[in-house]
């Protein structure tokens, strides 16, 4: 039978390693190898034959679907401001419109997509919102 860890012997009492050199040597669960699954090399076939799924990656990413970001209507009031048109229109691809805040003046916004909210909030100001094509 292997043995698995040496028993500490009495001669090494008062001693900081007793027989381990350095001090860094002994310290804690870092002189038998690690538990885990991270960072070691020796047990890199352990996960090959036994837990094959727990590498790579799973899954499928559509190349089609793109993610909107999003802005608020407080956001379209300040690009509008800076417009000096009577009824501004402001491209927004790839934008998803959210109702965060008011219209101070009707704009016409063209987006990929719009709240609920925003779109009742746009129309009320007397602005447009127009559903523009993602792959136009």
């Amino acid at each position: 039978m292997v043995v698995r860890h040496e028993k500490r012997n009495r001669k090494y009492h008062g001693t900081r390693s007793w027989g381990a050199g350095n001090i860094k040597n002994n310290r804690g669960a870092g002189d038998r190898g690690g538990v885990g699954r991270g960072g070691r090399k020796h047990k890199f076939t352990y996960l090959v034959v036994y837990e094959k799924e727990s590498l790579g990656k799973r899954g499928f990413n559509s190349w089609k679907r793109k993610e909107l970001k999003e802005i608020s209507l407080e956001g379209i009031n300040k690009l509008a401001s800076r417009l000096n048109e009577e009824k501004p229109t402001i491209e927004l691809r790839g934008y998803k419109v959210l109702s965060n805040g008011n219209l101070e003046r009707p704009v016409i916004i063209k987006a990929d997509a719009f709240s609920k909210k925003a779109f009742e909030k746009i129309k009320n100001a007397g602005g447009e919102a127009l559903i523009a094509k993602q792959n136009a």
